[in-house]
């Protein structure tokens, strides 16, 4: 019999990380959690191993990442739409479904881009919650 151990990275279930010192972002994941009940955890990244935040500390300022250890799987809409998929609502699912598909998915990613570019102007938002500008 294999242990969990010598399954590797993949037996670590991913997690979605987002940004815990935002207000906006916080707010929002308190909200799907409690309309979806997405079966993944959402952990803020400042709570997760630097060894699996430090390389994508920039992505992670600018939006949310499904990691598993320190592979980023998806970001962004991608990470939100696979968290979705993960709900025991059938409705969620099909959300995560229609996310996914090619035409809405380009638009969710605009969309995304725009709330995160903009999440300190939102309902809930902290000063913490300004994304900084792209190099710094």
């Amino acid at each position: 019999m294999i242990s969990p151990a010598q399954h590797g990275p993949r037996s670590v279930p991913p997690v979605l990380a987002y940004d815990g010192d935002c207000g906006f972002c916080q707010a929002s994941v308190d909200r799907i959690r409690g309309l979806a009940a997405p079966a993944l955890e959402a952990v803020p990244w400042q709570f997760l191993p630097a060894e699996s935040t430090a390389p994508h500390l920039g992505r992670l300022d600018r939006e949310v990442l499904l990691l598993r250890g320190g592979t980023v799987l998806a970001g962004g809409a991608d990470a939100l739409a696979r968290w979705l998929g993960t709900s025991p609502s059938a409705a969620y699912r099909m959300l995560s479904a229609v996310l996914r598909l090619p035409g809405v998915r380009g638009c969710a990613r605009v969309a995304y881009r725009w709330v995160s570019r903009n999440r300190h102007r939102l309902p809930g938002a902290t000063p913490a919650c300004a994304v900084p500008p792209r190099g710094e």
